[in-house]
């Protein structure tokens, strides 16, 4: 196990965003004879992504507040906790084909984060941190 349960959470939704996003990736070289096509198509895989997050992280912990760059925010049934999230952070390099984007998750308690997670599917290499641990 590494860190604290709530991290190794955050790996495990990264993981499986990061899965159906470079499954994605693979199709977007495919779209690029119409820039709108791979537009959408991107827009999609990003959607797709947040809710495989959102159903990760919420089931886990049903009583944190979300918030996410597409989704927008949810409060939860505690106020002092919440996952902020950009499933796909690096779009325009995604849309055009370049491995250089990462799934990132944080978690905020009381106002500041204290645990974040970025997870570089394309390179299978995942960054963590946690308040507290070095």
């Amino acid at each position: 196990m590494i860190g604290s349960a709530n991290l190794n959470i955050m790996i495990k939704a990264a993981r499986k965003a990061g899965r159906s996003l470079v499954k994605d990736f693979r199709e977007v070289e495919n779209l690029q004879v119409s820039m709108k096509g791979a537009g959408d198509f991107v827009s999609r895989a990003d959607l797709r992504a947040e809710e495989i997050l959102k159903e990760a992280l919420l089931e886990a912990r049903p009583t944190y507040g979300w918030l996410a760059e597409e989704g927008g925010e949810i409060a939860g049934a505690d106020p002092t906790r919440r996952w902020i999230v950009d499933p796909l952070d690096g779009t325009t390099n995604f849309l055009h084909g370049l491995p250089h984007w990462a799934v990132s998750i944080g978690l905020e308690h009381k106002g500041q984060i204290v645990a974040g997670v970025i997870f570089d599917a394309a390179k299978d290499e995942m960054f963590y941190a946690e308040k507290g641990e070095g």
